[in-house]
């Protein structure tokens, strides 16, 4: 069953779910710079089931590691590289756990998350037995805006104009 936001009501949750996106973004961010170095080692190739880390690896040349290292023979990663990719491998993994937990605290409020760069994300509420979205998104203050349910950021509107 849904739970509907009042503005202040969602006003409310709003600092609390700041910290949470703010970490979400900060954690994203190092998953990319630990994916990234996890493809410069392994050239995409996990060094131990032959898998393809999670994230994107599309910037990979296929041949080795790009990362100028001692593997550049194409003879694969050495001992030191397969080490230090398994404690990275390690991170990235605990890194997910932590941001799933963020994630489905944010979802247990009710609240949908649209994106974590942005840190956006929508309350449902009702407005005279309608179901629209109160958008927010990291930098604003109060919620400001709302926009209808098969609407997207680009069509949010001011809450001086809900009716």
């Amino acid at each position: 069953m849904t739970t509907f936001f009042t503005i202040d009501r969602a006003n409310e949750r709003i600092p609390e779910v700041r910290e949470l996106l703010l970490l979400l973004r900060s954690q994203r961010d190092e998953l990319v710079r630990l994916r990234d170095r996890y493809v410069r080692l392994t050239g995409g190739i996990g060094v131990d089931e032959g898998e393809t880390p999670s994230a994107d690896s599309s910037r990979t040349s296929g041949s080795g590691s790009s990362s100028g290292s001692g593997s550049s023979s194409g003879s694969g990663p050495t001992m030191t590289e397969r080490k230090e990719a398994g404690l990275l491998k390690l991170r990235i993994k605990g890194i997910v756990d932590q941001m799933g937990a963020s994630v489905t605290r944010i979802d247990e409020w009710g609240i949908t998350l649209r994106d974590i760069q942005t840190g956006l994300i929508d309350f449902p509420a009702l407005v005279n037995g309608r179901q629209v979205w109160l958008c927010w998104q990291l930098g604003e203050g109060d919620i400001a805006w709302w926009h209808e349910l098969d609407a997207g950021f680009s069509a949010r509107q001011r809450l001086e104009e809900l009716h």
